[in-house]
């Protein structure tokens, strides 16, 4: 997968947010020191979104994550956002892993976004969807994780908007 470096970000941070080491990230890229904006970086581990023909478009206003396929809406789930103050990033992100019953607040499925401490998770409380309640992350019903982690691989581009 290709990632376009964005103002501020440095290979730590780049690395950090993929959950790839800093050693792997270099190999994947030889003679990359310094990145600079609008630069591309190979990052290894991930098919390119560009094969995959699912995409993920989340409204933190509306409260929704819409899957599309191939370009076409296939289904909308209700979800969970972030409180005013923390707040749900907005930004393009992709699945970059998963981990299956992580424990405590977070449901039945955690999928990491290439945002270092947001996901889109499972919940053990159903009475918080459709409200601004959690830290950042994207909170579904247990079952609507489940089934969209079933179809949706890592590497899948997700778009989050206001």
């Amino acid at each position: 997968m290709v990632h376009i470096v964005k103002p501020g970000e440095t290979l730590a941070i780049i690395a950090m947010n993929y959950r790839v080491s800093l050693r792997r990230l270099q190999r994947a890229n030889p003679g990359v020191g310094r990145v600079h904006p609008g630069q591309h970086l190979l990052i290894p581990g991930l098919p390119h979104h560009s094969s995959i023909p699912y995409h993920i478009e989340v409204s933190v206003k509306k409260r929704t994550l819409a899957l599309y396929k191939g370009g076409k809406f296939s289904k909308i789930f209700p979800i969970a956002v972030g409180k005013m103050l923390t707040g749900t990033p907005t930004g393009e992100y992709v699945i970059v892993n998963r981990e299956p019953n992580p424990g405590g607040p977070f449901g039945v499925m955690w999928l990491s976004l290439s945002r270092a401490g947001y996901g889109i998770h499972g919940t053990n409380n159903p009475s918080s969807i459709g409200k601004a309640v959690s830290h950042g992350c994207i909170r579904m019903h247990n079952k609507d994780v489940l089934e969209l982690a079933s179809i949706v691989p890592n590497g899948t581009k997700v778009i989050i908007r206001n």
